[in-house]
């Protein structure tokens, strides 16, 4: 039973001015001591003529409720739950629903296009692409979780001045042998190089720009040169950084894909009238908006990083026909996004209060911001390196009879620097620490991969004492149990825990925040540590340990979901 949906419906019967949707929504889930729901009752005192205070009363001593206690605090009326009614919804939903508890038709309908990781061609993946990738691919498994119809999209940055540079700097000092041999390593020293060099030999920026300037005008050597950069860097990144994470993308669609349709955009500009001369640049004016101009076209004729997140707009509508667009990146690119979306706006499509933004803030280590220029990266495929040889160390200490130690410490490492990325708001700037995201006792990755191994661990002991077989199913596990022994405190906390997360879920895709989720599961483990520290599951007391053990289960269930979301792997043993 949907406990929410129940109340809201009834609420709504009374005629109080707002249909059920929009009561369900009004329902708050109250601190512990005040119940499992509250309806507030502010927005009913225009309707019923009474202070907040007087209908929350009226309905306390009026409204019949089968399944809970109503009790009136202040404007709010709260409903206390039959605790054994409570508990035997709540496991029965996560029994039918296995890992797909949660998932829901919440948003149905909706046709969504997401922009995230699109990192620069040519480029090492360092650590500072990380947020953008994980948190984007988190943010595509619960959007589709609940119905929408999302398409993934990756905007690499496969065109513009870097590739001038690159061109320059291969036709100086660079070799195909070594660049086919080391690959993105190469490529990003040259790339070093080139800065290097060009401090002292400005000249070389203008070789750069007259590359720059062949590649857009068609070039056989600049584009052959172009594609062989391209090629060499998507390969690395779909197998070496991708498969690891778990990550795969609907398109790989970069910057150079919408070189055939930026004239159409420029056009259109034009023709309504809003595309004007600056200093020989052509531009939008966004003075009135207080805004910078949004730049188009350069002096030379060459095209922008506006144009083309323009021109890639108007193709994905065309395409997709999505209600929202979504840009994950970086906070600082804010004015940037402001800018262009201002720009469709000006053009009069109603779509473009489609387009948002989600900023994130910045991953860092403590010598502050890295710079590709200068070559001071941490490549991620270092860091997840480093972070699977820890915890292989971590293992060796705690389990080193552990079976399939590797592939568990690859599941665990990889798993705690991806969770590492949603420890807090996405907006909040994060300086990566190593005795954080691997803590196996602290609010990590880890931790939740941790005690979901402990779950699996009680349930193969307890599912064979409930069965005469030694090699039992978890499907023994049954509705078959007295869910009114499941009354402690302990009890009684993690099951309204569970009962919540598919609220949470909802809320993630509201808020474009997984951090949501992952502060979910960290609670739901802190529940489960104090229930199983607090009750001793395996009983002699056959009916109760029946009961825990299917709350033990329901714990194991939402926590792998909850992690697969995340896009992190769920081992049963560590």
């Amino acid at each position: 039973m949907d406990f929410k949906m129940r109340i809201a419906t009834d609420i709504a019967a009374l005629n109080v001015g707002f249909s059920v949707n929009d009561i369900y929504q009004m329902i708050e889930i109250p601190p512990f001591d005040k119940g499992d729901y509250a309806f507030p009752c502010f927005k009913l005192a225009k309707t019923f003529k009474k202070s907040p205070n007087n209908i929350a009363s009226e309905l306390a001593l009026g409204f019949s409720c089968p399944f809970a206690e109503l009790r009136a605090e202040g404007a709010y009326l709260n409903f206390f739950i039959d605790k054994a009614l409570f508990a035997r919804e709540t496991i029965k939903s996560i029994i039918e629903s296995g890992e797909n508890y949660g998932a829901s038709d919440f948003l149905r309908g909706q046709k969504i296009v997401m922009d995230y990781s699109s990192p620069n061609i040519a480029k090492p993946f360092h650590v500072a692409h990380v947020p953008t990738t994980v948190i984007g691919h988190a943010l595509y498994n619960i959007l589709k979780f609940l119905g929408a119809n999302v398409t993934s999209v990756n905007h690499l940055g496969d065109w513009g001045t870097q590739f001038g540079k690159m061109i320059t700097a291969y036709k100086n000092w660079g070799s195909e042998t070594a660049v086919e041999k080391n690959g993105v390593t190469e490529l990003a020293g040259l790339y070093v190089r080139f800065h290097d060099e060009a401090e002292q030999n400005p000249a070389l920026d203008d070789e750069a720009r007259a590359w720059l300037l062949k590649m857009e005008q068609g070039d056989k050597e600049a584009l052959a040169l172009w594609r062989l950069f391209r090629d060499i860097s998507l390969n690395e990144y779909k197998n070496n950084i991708y498969k690891r994470l778990g990550v795969d993308f609907d398109y790989y669609t970069g910057e150079s894909f919408y070189n055939d349709k930026m004239s159409a955009v420029v056009e259109t500009l034009r023709a309504k009238g809003v595309l004007e001369e600056s200093g020989g640049a052509m531009i939008v004016n966004l003075e009135e908006y207080d805004m910078p101009p949004c730049l188009i076209l350069r002096s030379d004729g060459g095209t922008l990083y506006p144009t083309r997140d323009i021109a890639a707009a108007f193709y994905r509508k065309e395409t997709f026909d999505f209600d929202k667009c979504l840009y994950i990146t970086c906070m600082d690119q804010n004015l940037h996004f402001a800018q262009w979306f201002k720009v469709i706006e000006v053009l009069g499509c109603d779509w473009a209060n489609g387009l948002v933004h989600i900023p994130l803030g910045q991953i860092s280590f403590e010598d502050g911001k890295l710079s590709t220029r200068k070559g001071n990266v941490v490549l991620l495929e270092n860091l997840l390196d480093e972070a699977v040889s820890k915890t292989l160390a971590i293992i060796n200490e705690k389990n080193p009879l552990l079976e399939n130690k590797d592939e568990v410490a690859e599941m665990v490492g990889v798993g705690a620097v991806i969770f590492n990325n949603m420890y807090s708001s996405r907006i909040k700037d994060n300086v990566f620490a190593w005795d954080r995201a691997l803590n196996f006792e602290g609010e990590s990755g880890p931790y939740v991969q941790y005690t979901h191994a402990r779950a699996c661990s009680i349930l193969d002991k307890g599912v064979c004492l409930l069965s005469p077989r030694d090699t039992a199913d978890r499907a023994e596990l049954s509705y078959d149990f007295d869910s009114a022994l499941l009354d402690d405190e302990y009890s009684v906390a993690l099951i309204r825990l569970l009962a919540n997360y598919p609220e949470k879920l909802k809320e993630c895709a509201v808020k474009y925040e997984p951090f949501i989720l992952s502060r979910a599961l960290i609670e739901i483990c802190q529940a489960f540590n104090k229930f199983y520290n607090n009750n001793i599951v395996l009983t002699n007391d056959i009916p109760l340990r029946k009961a825990r053990l299917m709350l033990v289960y329901s714990v194991k269930t939402v926590l792998k979901g909850g992690l697969l979301l995340l896009g992190i792997n769920a081992p049963s043993r560590m």
